[in-house]
């Protein structure tokens, strides 16, 4: 009698895990052949605080440099070098905004949090009056010596996400960044030589 009793418990326990195993594998497929809509893979996808101080910090920062470029784009007798160079931090850096903003969103985490952090070599209240207030030849060189600080900056923030972050998307980013950046730096030196 113990030994059926034991037989059918053994039975049950192997039916059992069997039942389990279809199921988990069943589950792990069709995730694979109809993966969730991006938005839900991001809201899943696994972030840390260096991932929200990085994505906040990094917003401020490049709508800082718009304003930056915007400045100089909105003058005349600018060398025509730097306005296009102004132009492309504008068209590179928006989109990166409204990128890095929807992953704030989606990590529901209020952008008072990280109130307290370091934005990476931003402008002054003064160095934006003067790059306001200088014209031609003087503005071209101000915006170029500024922007390249600016970027320094913005390459030592994507740096620290790199060393610290865990969010794949906000790593490629901040790579990106640095990329972009140094080479645009190699650039603004360039140009500054030669005005």
């Amino acid at each position: 009698m113990h030994k059926s009793r034991f037989v059918l418990f053994a039975a049950g326990v192997i039916a059992g895990t069997l039942l389990l195993a279809g199921c988990s594998a069943g589950t792990n497929s069709s995730s694979e052949t109809s993966p969730a809509p991006s938005a839900t893979a991001d809201q899943l996808s696994p972030f840390n605080d260096s991932d929200v101080a990085f994505a906040m910090g990094m917003v401020e920062h490049h709508e800082q440099a718009i304003v930056m470029a915007d400045a100089v784009l909105d003058k005349d007798n600018i060398d025509p070098r730097v306005t296009e160079l102004a132009q492309n931090i504008t068209d590179a850096q928006g989109p990166e905004i409204d990128l890095m903003n929807d992953w704030i969103a989606s990590w529901d985490v209020e952008k008072d949090d990280m109130s307290d952090m370091d934005h990476g070599m931003a402008m002054t209240d003064d160095d934006m009056t003067a790059l306001e207030e200088a014209t031609g030849a003087d503005a071209s060189e101000l915006f170029l010596t500024q922007m390249t600080e600016h970027h320094n900056g913005a390459i030592e923030m994507a740096q620290t996400e790199l060393d610290a972050g865990e969010n794949p998307d906000a790593l490629a980013l901040a790579q990106q960044i640095i990329d972009a950046q140094t080479a645009e730096i190699a650039t603004m030196k360039a140009l500054n030589a030669e005005l």
